[in-house]
């Protein structure tokens, strides 16, 4: 697959599916305490993908590195594509779930 909505696909392809099993088997563990553990989990991972985002945008901006033109959607935050701050966010999340399904206890 090429083209500008490529990059865009594999990410969601390969991460919601894992995304989602994470997401279901937090819920399955903490029942009713479900929120605060998101409360828990979810501003760090907003804060560290702000973090990344902010970096990758000075990198790009400084030419340490680029994207190809067409490869991604044309969706930018300051100098990053949409796609990339994505991604930053769905690793951020994968971490985060995966912390909090394997050394929060009930």
């Amino acid at each position: 697959m090429n083209g500008p909505t490529a990059y865009l696909v594999h990410l969601l392809a390969w991460s919601l599916p894992v995304l989602g099993l994470q997401l279901a088997v937090i819920v399955w563990r903490y029942r009713e305490h479900t929120a605060a553990v998101l409360d828990a989990v979810l501003p760090p991972a907003m804060v560290v993908t702000a973090w990344l985002v902010a970096g990758d945008h000075l990198a790009i901006r400084a030419g340490v590195w680029q994207f190809g033109e067409g490869k991604h959607l044309g969706i930018y935050l300051g100098a990053v594509p949409l796609e990339e701050a994505l991604f930053f966010l769905i690793t951020n999340l994968l971490v985060v779930f995966g912390l909090a399904l394997f050394w929060v206890t009930p």
